[in-house]
C-alpha cells in the first residue's frame, strides 16, 4: 500500500471535517449572510412581538389579521417599484437606507410599548410603513448577493439564505417569548432593531463588484421593461406563477392552524405550535442538504416534483385531520410538506437567480417577491372557503390547485421539464471566455 492511500484510508476519510457549504466559501457571502442572519432574527422576532402586542391590547383575531395585512398592502402595491429603483441604484446604499429606517420604526414602537402608551393603531401604522420600506429592502438584497458569489454555487447561497429563514422561524419565536416574559412586551423590538443595526455595519463593510445598472432614462419605461421580460419568457412565467400558487394556496394553512389544533385535533396552542415546528425542521433538513449540495442536476424534478408533492402532503394534512385525527400523522405529513416546499422554492429563487439578467435582476426579483407578499390575502380566501365547506377541504383543494399548475405546464413545455439543462448551458456559456482566455 502506498503512503497516498494509507493517508487516504476509509478511516481517515469518516473523521475528517465535513466540507463547508459552496457558497460559504465566499469571504464576502459570508459576511453578508451572518448579517442577514442578525436582520432576519431581528424581523422574526419583531413579527412575534406586533401579533403578541396586539392580542394583549385587543383579544380579537381580527386585529390579528389587521396586523398581516398592513405589512402585506404596502409590499403588494410596492415591490415592483422597489424592484426597479433596486435596478437604478445602489443597492448597498438602499439596503443600509432601508435597514435603518426599520430599526428606526421597530425602535419607536419598543419605546411606545415600554411607555405603556401603545395602542393597536400605533402597531398599524408603524407595519404599514414598516411593510412598505421592506418593499425596496427585498428586491435590493435579492439583486445583491448573487454578485458575492461564483454562479456556479448560486444555488448553495440562494439555500444558505432561506436557511436563516427557516432556522429563525423555528427559534426566534422562543427567544421572543422569554423575553417578553423575563423583560416585558417592549425587549423584542428593541433586540430588533439592533439586528438591523447589526447589518448596515455588515453591508457597510462588503466588498462588491461593479454590479451593471438598467440604462433606461424614465423609471416607467425600467417598470414595462421587467414586465414584458417576465411575459415573453415561458420559463419565468411558469417560476413565478408556481411561487404565487404556492404563497396563496398553499401557505393558506399557516392561517388556519388554530382552527385545526384546537377545533379539529383538540391539542391546543401545545400543538399548534409542535405542528409548525414539524413543518419548520422538515424545510430546514431539506435547506441544509441543498446548501451543501450547491447544485443538482435534475433542476426539472426538482420544481415540479417538489410542487406535485407540496401540494399531496399539505391535501393530505388537512384531510387526515379530518378524517384519522391522528397528531403524530398531522406533524409527519407537516414535517414532509416541509422538506417538499423548501426543496422547490429554492430550486424556483435559484433558478431565476441564474436565468436573469444582471441589470433586470431587481425587477424580477420584485415581482417574485410581490407574489410572497400575498400570502395574507390566500389565508383570507381560505377562511371564506372554510367557512362554507371546512377547513379540512378548504386547505385540500388549494393543495391540489398547487400540485396541478405544476403539473399543466410540465407536461406541455419542454423548457420547464429541462430547466436543469438549460441552466447548466447558461453557465458553460457565462464561464466559457475566462477559460478561453486563460487557455490562450
Amino acid at each position: 500500500m502506498s503512503a497516498t492511500e494509507m493517508t487516504d484510508s476509509p478511516r481517515r476519510r469518516i473523521l475528517r471535517r465535513p466540507s463547508m457549504p459552496p457558497a460559504f466559501r465566499y469571504t464576502q457571502y459570508r459576511n453578508y449572510w451572518l448579517g442577514m442572519l442578525a436582520s432576519v432574527g431581528g424581523f422574526q422576532v419583531n413579527s412575534f412581538g406586533q401579533f403578541w402586542l396586539v392580542h394583549t391590547l385587543d383579544d380579537s383575531p381580527v386585529a390579528l389579521g389587521y396586523v398581516g395585512l398592513a405589512n402585506a398592502v404596502p409590499a403588494i402595491v410596492l415591490n415592483l417599484v422597489g424592484g426597479v429603483v433596486a435596478d437604478r441604484f445602489d443597492q448597498r446604499r438602499l439596503i443600509m437606507t432601508a435597514q435603518i429606517g426599520t430599526a428606526s420604526l421597530v425602535f419607536l414602537l419598543g419605546l411606545l410599548a415600554v411607555t405603556g402608551v401603545v395602542e393597536v393603531w400605533h402597531v398599524l401604522v408603524i407595519a404599514f410603513f414598516a411593510g412598505a420600506i421592506n418593499a425596496f429592502n427585498q428586491p435590493a438584497n435579492m439583486a445583491l448577493y448573487p454578485h458575492l458569489v461564483d454562479r456556479r454555487v448560486l444555488m448553495s447561497a440562494v439555500a444558505l439564505n432561506s436557511s436563516i429563514w427557516q432556522g429563525t422561524r423555528i427559534v426566534a419565536p422562543a427567544v421572543a417569548g422569554v423575553l417578553i416574559w423575563l423583560l416585558g412586551t417592549s425587549s423584542p423590538f428593541f433586540l430588533a432593531s439592533i439586528g438591523n443595526i447589526i447589518f448596515v455595519f455588515v453591508v457597510m463593510r462588503l466588498k462588491i463588484p461593479k454590479i451593471e445598472r438598467s440604462v433606461g432614462k424614465k423609471a416607467f419605461g425600467d417598470f414595462l421593461e421587467g414586465v414584458r421580460y417576465i411575459k415573453g419568457s415561458p420559463i419565468f412565467r411558469f417560476l413565478i406563477g408556481m411561487t404565487f400558487f404556492n404563497s396563496f394556496f398553499g401557505m393558506a394553512y399557516v392561517t388556519l392552524m388554530p382552527v385545526f389544533a384546537d377545533d379539529i385535533l383538540g391539542v391546543g396552542s401545545g400543538g399548534q405550535g409542535l405542528m409548525m415546528s414539524a413543518g419548520g425542521v422538515g424545510a430546514l433538513i431539506a435547506t441544509i442538504y441543498l446548501a451543501a449540495k450547491g447544485n443538482f442536476k435534475g433542476r426539472g424534478f426538482l420544481l415540479v416534483g417538489g410542487a406535485v408533492m407540496t401540494g399531496l402532503f399539505i391535501g393530505a394534512f388537512a384531510l387526515s385531520t379530518d378524517w384519522v385525527g391522528s397528531m403524530p400523522l398531522a406533524m409527519a405529513l407537516l414535517f414532509l410538506f416541509g422538506i417538499s416546499t423548501s426543496t422547490y422554492m429554492i430550486s424556483i429563487q435559484s433558478s431565476l437567480q441564474m436565468l436573469v439578467p444582471n441589470h433586470l435582476r431587481g425587477r424580477v426579483m420584485g415581482f417574485y417577491g410581490m407574489t410572497w407578499s400575498i400570502m395574507p390575502l390566500g389565508g383570507l380566501y381560505a377562511g371564506v372557503i372554510a367557512a362554507l365547506i371546512g377547513a379540512p377541504w378548504a386547505i385540500a383543494i388549494g393543495g391540489l390547485l398547487v400540485s396541478g399548475f405544476a403539473i399543466g405546464p410540465a407536461l406541455l413545455n419542454r423548457d420547464v421539464r429541462n430547466i436543469g439543462t438549460i441552466l447548466a448551458r447558461q453557465t458553460d456559456a457565462a464561464l466559457a471566455p475566462p477559460q478561453r482566455a486563460a487557455s490562450a
